[in-house]
């Protein structure tokens, strides 16, 4: 079965983003929101979504690299020792999830092989639905 947890290791959900959310919703700009959240994933995914669809990869790996490691501060809160599931049906996982796949598309543009696999497998490991998802544009 697709996303089973064969290692019985529990998921990490992380907390909800409710105020990066509004302001996303809101129609503020990815700076802004990176600027005012900081720690949060997803602002600096949607950073590096931006400077990806305008051709400005450097850019677009250096945001998609900040929110990875924001992401990976904010899993270890959660209670995250290193594997397990990260579940993208839990939508606060999101960000995370779609800056580690920011990160290893822009790691693919400058040739950064080895980076791509291990990004690649992280992803899967994390939910093997995730790139589907993102690449659906959900």
């Amino acid at each position: 079965m697709v996303g089973e947890n064969l290692l019985g290791i529990p998921e990490t959900l992380l907390p909800e983003e409710t105020a990066v959310l509004a302001r996303h919703e809101a129609g503020d700009e990815a700076a802004d929101l990176a600027a005012k959240f900081p720690s949060s994933s997803l602002a600096w995914a949607l950073l590096a979504n931006e400077a990806h669809n305008e051709g400005r990869i450097v850019e677009s790996y250096a945001f998609a690299r900040v929110g990875y490691h924001r992401g990976l501060d904010s899993l270890r809160k959660a209670g995250w020792r290193g594997q397990g599931p990260v579940p993208w049906r839990h939508e606060p996982n999101r960000g995370f999830l779609r800056s580690l796949y920011a990160l290893g598309r822009a790691a693919a543009a400058i040739g950064e092989t080895e980076e791509v696999e291990r990004i690649g497998k992280f992803l899967n490991d994390s939910d093997a639905t995730a790139k589907a998802e993102i690449e659906a544009g959900k």
